[in-house]
C-alpha cells in the first residue's frame, strides 16, 4: 500500500454496532469491511483501522434531519476522532437516510444469509454515496 496515498473509511454509526467501509484511493469503490461493538473502546478500534488502512478521510452516515439539531451520536464520535488525528484525517458527514433499509434490500437480492451484515453493508452505501455526491461538486465546480 502506497504510504503517501490516504484511503477512505465509512462508518455506519449505531447505539450498539457501528458498520465500516473501506475504500483505496485509487479506485473509489467502497467494500464492507467489518462491524464493531459500540462500546468504550471505538475510539481506540476505529483509530486502529485508521492507522493500519492509511486513511485520510472518515465519512460518517448521519441523518441530516437530526445532525442539524446536535442529537446524533455519528456527530459525537467525528469530534472524538479529530481530537485524535487533527488534521491528518479529515470528517465529513453523509445523509445516510433509509441506508439500513437499503442495506438490508441489497443483501436480501444478493441472498445472503448474513443479514446482521446490514451495518457494514449500510457503511458501503454512504461511502458510496459520499463519492457520488463528491463527483457532482467536482463537475459544478468545474464548469
Amino acid at each position: 500500500m502506497n504510504k503517501n496515498k490516504k484511503n477512505y473509511l465509512g462508518i455506519d454509526w449505531g447505539e450498539s454496532k457501528i458498520g465500516i467501509s473501506f475504500s483505496d484511493c485509487e479506485t473509489r469503490m467502497a467494500f464492507s469491511y467489518t462491524i464493531l461493538k459500540n462500546d468504550k473502546n471505538i475510539t481506540k478500534n476505529i483509530a486502529g483501522i485508521v492507522r493500519k488502512k492509511n486513511i485520510g478521510a472518515i465519512i460518517i452516515g448521519v441523518p441530516f434531519y437530526n445532525f442539524k439539531n446536535g442529537k446524533f451520536g455519528g456527530e459525537k464520535l467525528g469530534k472524538k476522532i479529530k481530537k485524535i488525528f487533527g488534521d491528518k484525517v479529515k470528517i465529513f458527514y453523509q445523509n445516510e437516510i433509509f441506508s439500513t433499509k437499503t442495506a438490508q434490500k441489497n443483501l436480501i437480492e444478493k441472498n445472503s444469509k448474513d443479514i446482521k451484515n446490514d451495518d457494514s453493508e449500510a457503511a458501503r452505501i454512504i461511502l458510496e454515496s459520499w463519492f457520488e455526491s463528491d463527483k457532482n461538486n467536482e463537475k459544478q465546480t468545474s464548469s
